[in-house]
């Protein structure tokens, strides 16, 4: 089993305009393979490198065009650490490629102000390529909450896009089929 990450936080230091593209995407592409249904709090600081074993948080900042991080390192050495959206409300990003299986970029979905951190999922047609269940629909349990229920095991997630990496990555029953709808 492999272990987790850190709880890593990226954030901005300064406003990031809608439609930026950063990336490429470096490495091997798993987003969302380590989301969980809660944010694991840490301490907030701010760092020149990554391979601290504790809760970080990067901030970056526009250089002539640019994002950089406080070290002045290049998007591509921090964006695989820009954590996994668990819903829309959260989502600053998006994964897209220009051709299926071609790179990977991360784009702005709006205007990301500065202090807010960098969260990113996946866009539906890079989801559909990947084989990322597109969208979850909400049960609700007895006392009201929304809840996401997995076809395959029948375990129960908070937000969707929890639920969408668990049938992805983690759901020993699904067995690499595509997701089910409830509606199958």
């Amino acid at each position: 089993q492999t272990s987790r990450a850190p709880a890593i936080s990226v954030s901005a230091e300064s406003c990031i305009p809608a439609g930026l593209r950063l990336g490429p995407v470096p490495g091997t592409f798993k987003l969302g393979k380590y989301l969980s249904d809660r944010k694991e709090p840490g301490p907030k600081k701010k760092v020149f490198s990554y391979i601290i074993p504790v809760p970080l948080v990067f901030q970056v900042r526009m250089v002539r065009g640019e994002l950089v991080d406080e070290a002045g390192s290049s998007a591509l050495e921090w964006i695989g650490l820009i954590r996994a959206a668990r819903n829309s409300q959260e989502q600053t990003l998006e994964a897209v490629a220009d051709l299926p299986g071609g790179q990977i970029f991360y784009r702005a979905l709006r205007d990301v102000q500065p202090g807010e951190e960098l969260t990113v999922w996946y866009s539906n047609p890079l989801a559909q390529w990947f084989d990322i269940p597109v969208t979850a629909t909400p049960t609700h349990d007895e006392k009201g909450e929304e809840r996401y229920i997995c076809w395959y095991c029948w375990r129960t997630f908070k937000y969707p896009n929890s639920l969408k990496a668990h049938v992805h990555f983690h759901c020993a029953l699904s067995h690499g089929r595509p997701f089910l709808h409830h509606d199958h």
